[in-house]
Order: C-alpha cells, then sequence, then structure tokens
C-alpha cells in the first residue's frame, strides 16, 4: 500500500504558472499547506529557456492601448481565441509586469529608466516586455525568491506524478499518485484542490525547442482521468531553431531588426506579410519559410537538412551585445557562428502547444476541485495560433487566478473527507508496475521514441495533408503495439529508464490526439495548414476540438471526439493580413 502525504493545495509542475499559482495561494491563506511538485529541480523547469519577452500594454501615453492588444490577440489565432478569456489576460497583464518589479524582476529599462518593451511579430505596437534576452530565467528566478518567503510552500522537487485520483462519484479531484526518484517510492498525495502546471508537450517532436523533459506527463493524466484536451492540433512552429540542435532564436532577434533571408539573398517576407514582414504573425512566417525551402530557395545545412538564414549584422555589435547577448552565446557554441558578423542558419522550430487541458476562463477543469494553468491548460486564449509573448504572460495571469480560486476552494474543503478507493490506487500500481516496470519486450524504447517524434516532423508539421497524417496514425498505433513496455535498469533510485518509459507511454496517447485532431479539422486555420483545405472555413470548423480518453476493456482506444463553441463577444472573424 502507497504511504500517504497530505495537503491542501498540490501544485504539478513548478514553472512560470506552478510558481505564480503557489504564491496567489499562499497571500489568500498562509495556514493553507502548499505542495509544489515536480518531476526537475525548480530552475530547471522549462519555463527558463523564455527568452524575448513578456506581453503587455504599459505604454499608454506613447499611443498603446488595452483594445489593440485584445485586437491582435484574437486577430492572431485566427478568430478561433475566446475573446473574453483574450480581455481577461490582457486587462491583467500591466498588474503583472509592475507586480514582477516590486518582486525585483530586472526588466530593461530604457534611458528614462521606464520598463523598455520591444516589437514582436503581430502586435501593432511594441509591447513584449524583456529582461534582455532572458527574460524566462529572471522571471522565474523572480517567482521562486518569492515563494521562498513563505513558509506554507513546500516543494517536492524531483518527484515523477503518475495519475490523478477522483471521488468517482463526485467527480472530485482527491490527490495524485507520484515517484519519489530519490528513492523509488510509491507515493499517494491527498488534497480537495489541485492545480496542472505541467507546461507542454513539445517533445513529441524531434526538432523542437523543448527541454527534453517536456513531455505530456501531465496532460495525460487528465487525460486518462477523463478530462478533455482542446484543440490539441495546433502545434505552434516557431520560425527560428538553430540547427542541428532545434534551441530557439528569441523572436526578440527579429523584434530589434534582425532579418530573414533565402539563398538569393532576398528578404523574401515581403511576398507573405508585405506590411509586418518578419514581424507578421508565427503561423505567418513559418509558412513563408517552409514555402521558401520547397521551392528550391533555401541553403543546405551541413547536416543536410535545408534551411534559411537570420541575419542580425544590421543591428550592430553594441545592440546585440546589450539587448541580445545570450542568443549570440547560442549562435557560437551551438552553430558556430558569431551572429555580429555573419547570418546564422535557422529552420521552424515546434515550439508551442495552444491545446492543452480543456478549461474555463477561470482555469477550471472539468472536475471539481482542480484547474489547469499555463501551455498544459487550454483556456483558448490563443486559438489556432499564439502571439509571441502572451504566453508568460498567460503563465503569470492564470497562475494568480487558479492559486486564488484553488485557495479558497481549499478554505471551504479544509475539513472534507477525502475519500479514495484502494482500487484506484492499485489500478495505478499495476498499470505502471506490471505494465511498464516489470513488462517484457524485444522492441527498445528509446527506438519508439524516436520513431514517434521522427515521425511527428515528417507527417503532422507545418503543411499536412490527409495521406501524411494517415500515414502517422498507422505508423503511431504500429509503434503502439510493438512489445516496447519494459525497463531494463531495474534499480530503485533515480530510475530515469523507468520514468522515461512512462513518458514514451504518454507521448503516444498525446501524439494520437494531435493527429486525429488534425484530420478531423478539414480547413487551414493559424498554425493547422491543411493541403487539401487551403482556406478557412468558419461555417464548419469556427469551434474547438475535444478529446477523451476511451480506454474499453482496459485497453486503449481511438479517442472520443466533440466539438465545443468558441467565445466571440467582440470581433467578428475577417480574413487576416499582415
Amino acid at each position: 500500500m502507497a504511504d500517504s502525504i497530505s495537503y491542501d493545495i498540490l501544485i504539478i509542475g513548478s514553472g512560470i504558472a506552478g510558481l505564480r499559482a503557489a504564491i496567489s495561494a499562499a497571500n489568500i491563506d498562509s495556514g493553507l499547506r502548499i505542495a509544489v511538485i515536480s518531476k526537475v529541480q525548480v530552475m530547471r523547469s522549462h519555463s527558463v529557456s523564455a527568452e524575448g519577452g513578456t506581453a503587455a500594454v504599459l505604454a499608454k501615453e506613447e499611443g498603446d492601448n488595452l483594445e489593440s492588444h485584445i485586437y491582435d490577440t484574437v486577430k492572431g489565432s485566427d478568430f478561433l481565441a475566446d475573446q473574453d478569456v483574450a480581455e481577461r489576460l490582457v486587462y491583467s497583464m500591466p498588474y503583472e509586469i509592475y507586480q514582477l518589479d516590486h518582486w525585483g524582476m530586472p526588466w530593461s529599462r530604457k534611458e528614462d529608466g521606464t520598463i523598455a518593451q520591444r516589437s514582436f511579430g503581430g502586435y501593432s505596437f511594441p509591447r513584449a516586455t524583456f529582461a534582455q534576452d532572458k527574460v524566462g530565467f529572471f522571471e522565474m528566478q523572480t517567482l521562486y525568491d518569492r515563494c521562498l518567503t513563505h513558509d506554507n510552500i513546500d516543494f517536492y522537487n524531483e518527484w515523477f506524478c503518475t495519475s490523478i485520483l477522483t471521488d468517482e462519484e463526485k467527480k472530485q479531484f482527491r490527490g495524485l499518485t507520484a515517484i519519489e526518484m530519490k528513492t523509488g517510492e510509491f507515493v499517494k498525495f491527498k488534497s480537495p484542490a489541485g492545480i496542472v502546471c505541467t507546461g507542454g508537450a513539445g517533445r513529441v517532436y524531434a526538432f523542437s525547442t523543448y527541454a527534453y523533459s517536456s513531455t505530456p506527463d501531465g496532460i495525460d493524466m487528465a487525460y486518462r482521468a477523463g478530462l478533455g484536451l482542446k484543440d490539441m492540433e495546433f502545434v505552434q512552429f516557431h520560425p527560428t531553431g538553430v540547427l542541428p540542435s532545434g534551441i530557439l532564436i528569441s523572436e526578440g532577434a527579429r523584434g530589434d531588426g534582425g532579418h530573414l533571408i533565402n539563398n538569393k539573398g532576398e528578404r523574401f517576407m515581403k511576398k507573405y506579410a508585405p506590411h509586418a514582414l518578419e514581424l507578421a504573425s508565427r503561423d505567418v512566417v513559418s509558412r513563408g519559410m517552409m514555402t521558401e525551402i520547397n521551392e528550391g530557395r533555401g541553403f543546405k545545412h551541413e547536416s543536410g537538412v535545408d534551411c534559411l538564414k537570420l541575419d542580425l549584422t544590421p543591428l550592430g555589435r553594441d545592440l546585440i551585445l546589450n539587448r541580445l547577448a545570450g542568443i549570440r552565446e547560442i549562435g557560437i557554441k551551438f552553430s558556430g557562428v558569431d551572429v555580429i558578423d555573419e547570418p546564422i542558419e535557422i529552420r521552424p522550430v515546434c515550439h508551442y502547444m495552444m491545446g492543452g487541458i480543456h478549461t474555463n476562463i477561470d482555469g477550471a477543469t472539468e472536475m471539481k476541485g482542480l484547474w489547469a494553468a499555463g501551455e498544459a491548460a487550454c483556456n483558448s486564449t490563443h486559438g489556432a495560433n499564439r502571439l509571441g509573448a502572451n504566453s508568460t504572460g498567460e503563465c503569470l495571469v492564470w497562475g494568480q487566478i487558479t492559486g486564488e480560486l484553488a485557495a479558497k476552494y481549499a478554505q471551504s474543503h479544509k475539513d472534507a473527507s477525502l475519500s479514495i478507493s484502494q482500487q484506484q490506487i492499485e489500478a495505478e500500481e499495476k498499470r505502471i508496475y506490471d505494465g511498464i516496470f516489470r513488462g517484457r519486450g524485444q522492441v527498445n524504447p528509446y527506438q519508439v521514441r524516436k520513431e514517434i517524434t521522427d515521425m511527428m516532423d515528417k507527417k503532422a508539421h507545418i503543411f499536412r495533408s490527409e495521406q501524411d497524417l494517415s500515414d502517422g496514425l498507422r505508423q503511431l498505433r504500429e509503434s503502439k503495439a510493438a512489445s516496447w513496455k519494459h525497463v531494463d535498469d531495474q534499480t530503485q533510485e533515480y530510475n530515469t529508464n523507468f520514468t522515461n518509459v512512462m513518458e514514451i507511454d504518454s507521448m503516444l496517447r498525446i501524439a494520437e490526439v494531435i493527429l486525429i485532431g488534425a484530420l478531423n479539422r478539414r480547413e487551414s486555420r493559424g498554425a493547422q495548414a491543411r493541403i487539401e483545405y487551403p482556406k478557412r472555413d468558419d461555417i464548419n470548423f469556427l469551434k474547438h476540438t475535444l478529446a477523451y480518453y476511451n480506454n474499453t476493456d482496459n485497453n486503449d482506444r481511438a479517442p472520443s471526439m466533440k466539438w465545443y463553441p468558441v467565445s466571440i463577444t467582440r470581433y467578428a472573424p475577417v480574413e487576416r493580413h499582415y
């Protein structure tokens, strides 16, 4: 029987959303016991990798305004964003920027001492608030330092969460199961309130900006617990990933004046976005880049991969050293190029999941007592395409909202009976220990992981077709059926082989949802570009996708798919131009 640990609130994930939620909850009631549980050390959460900025309207005296930010977000989403949610983001963000400033965030400044902002793609005004090109790292450090001032926040670093526990009759959150990686001990956490902040699923692709730990464990836990996954077919490909690693070159590099060029030396974006050029929305820029490559105007990287180039030399040495020092370091270390002196080879790269756990405007899931925030959630802020610098903002805003709501819920359920059926615990132990840890098979799990990620790169990339998606789904199911569920390392302490195989288990299910969602959406909208359906179809597809786990007879089957309405409160959909 698993040991039991009790808290008032469980926060799964220690990135920007998780830390902001912990602070928000602790501010409501210092008597509440809050646990932040993460499979990595706090400052290794992938949020530290955010580079370019966090969007907010600060410079009203210079012409910016809240309505413009709302419209830019809705337009950028290709009109699939829930417009009331976009409004909540925009109205909340100035407070979050100034709150971080008061907590010690080292925002970059103008000469007059006010907080500086740079241009980002899809915005009508420079509103990406930045800290050189390390905004995620500094936001994380600021939030973590703030968390440490609260005695009621405990951190469980290097704990791998495996399932959500529920009161099945009442459909209420009751806790979760987790493995302490240091000892291998299987533990039950009991709590009336929880928040999933486990980030995105970007490592289902091979060429990706994500940390290797960014697998869909948290999203999959919610999925297996019966919660819907929304809009998972919308995967953002950032225009500028360094070859061959996929490490991100910040959009701030283009915001500060960098140029994209083809093998003819042309700034080709004038063909695809004549007004915005390199600062169109990311889906527009990435499609333009792939069109250039597909039509033979790319370069050939030494690895054999087709690519284009990002030219930062017009910015000059001083600006690069002052505002893009981290980008210069990435270029030197990972590409052998000093961007002060020469262009760097880049290619569109998997960067963000617009989809995630289905929530309402408050971040509440379909399970009472459970919320989700950040990239793991889909409250429909971003619709079919996210604007850069809105993601860290979403983490801050809904971290604050869900932390407060979970705290108030925990206060009113502090003495509630947290009944959890022993059958749930035993079923989870059987799934991960009998089904994976003590499994048998001849197929190398790491080879299966490579097959998944390579397939997603080829079959579910920027331009998608019925044939590719169907072939990808067939290949995925063949990989799923292979005898790969086994762990060669049978030690208890820090068994990363075990956690890696559990990650692959999650990747297979979530990749399937992405492929099926993309097949069902027979239109091109935002990040979903279907070759057979090149136009947006508002009559048939101005709606969200919902996928539900279908576990018949303990055998994973294709998800049950549904549609969900879009909240249109301000702007009727129109054709996008940049």
